[in-house]
């Protein structure tokens, strides 16, 4: 029988970065905290818990630790259904999710949600190509991916479609790329990229012209508005979704480096496949409003 108070230390131990903010949180001491995880490892007979700074879950700890969020989501599903509206506690759903998504259509998405305090959300930034970790790892609900197969115990549905180009200034084109797209000149240009996972550019440039550089200069700028400014600043080129470039494109202040050449990526909701209320409210809301906003 799992003893859930021992593993809610573990989890706030990781939630709060830390054994000292974790006893804050839970109103006990440190040394309280500390005993807890030691009964909790004892009696699984496992490392749970890296002593790093901070603290990470071992491969064992994620497990737990997904089991108990699983648990936590089910029991506060419950509470609401049997409370009234009154004295229902708040949920909060950690969601995967990539900046983009973040940054255009997202928020007004699930905006009727956001209202009152029973439903809250923890965001997790990443590519889209590695929000799917995420939740792999138990570390959210559920995730923004551009995964299309459900891992075991999880559910997917299809959100739609954002569009991509690669784009620069004109006066950069010019200088970097005055015969088009050309594998030599990319190895001497300077492109933007969200991060160091962020694939985009290279699925591009394989799709486009069949390859990509070997050598590849590049700013890593996981912010979307900054990265959308060091490109209309001229100073590099990168990929950028058509919803954050519509105005820049039409006044020629940006131009494709392949004309007409645009990049879908394709958008899914995934979670875990758990009967929860919150959970449900929360997935019906997104999908819905998400086909709507975003290309079909």
């Amino acid at each position: 029988m799992l003893d859930y108070k021992l593993i809610e230390a573990l989890a706030k131990v990781i939630e709060c970065g830390g054994f000292e903010r974790a006893a804050r949180v839970l109103c006990i001491t440190q040394s309280a905290v500390s005993q807890r995880i030691r009964h909790l490892e004892e009696g699984s007979g496992q490392i749970l818990l890296s002593r790093t700074t901070p603290p990470q879950p071992t491969t064992a700890g994620r497990s737990l630790l997904k089991h108990y969020q699983q648990v936590k989501l089910l029991e506060e599903g419950l509470a609401t259904e049997l409370s009234s509206e009154s004295k229902a506690g708040s949920t909060t759903l950690a969601i995967g999710i990539n900046a983009d998504s973040l940054a255009s259509w997202f928020l007004n998405a699930i905006q009727p949600l956001l209202g009152g305090a029973e439903l809250l959300i923890d965001l997790r930034i990443d590519d889209q190509e590695q929000t799917h970790r995420y939740l792999r790892e138990g570390e959210v609900v559920g995730c923004i991916s551009t995964e299309a197969t459900a891992m075991q115990g999880c559910r997917v549905e299809i959100l739609g479609r954002m569009n991509y180009r690669l784009l620069a200034t004109p006066d950069f084109i010019a200088r970097w790329f005055p015969d088009g797209l050309q594998l030599a000149a990319a190895e001497s240009a300077p492109a933007v990229i969200f991060n160091h996972q962020d694939r985009l550019q290279q699925h591009f440039f394989a799709q486009a012209i069949g390859s990509f550089p070997r050598r590849w200069p590049a700013h890593y700028i996981p912010a979307p508005e900054q990265f959308l400014q060091i490109i209309t600043n001229g100073d590099a080129y990168g990929m950028v979704p058509d919803w954050q470039s519509a105005t820049q494109r039409q006044n020629n202040e940006l131009s494709e480096l392949i004309p007409g050449r645009e990049f879908p990526i394709e958008l899914y909701w995934h979670c875990w496949n758990l009967d929860s209320t919150p959970l449900r409210r929360f997935s019906q809301q997104l999908v819905t409003t998400a086909r709507r906003l975003l290309v079909a």
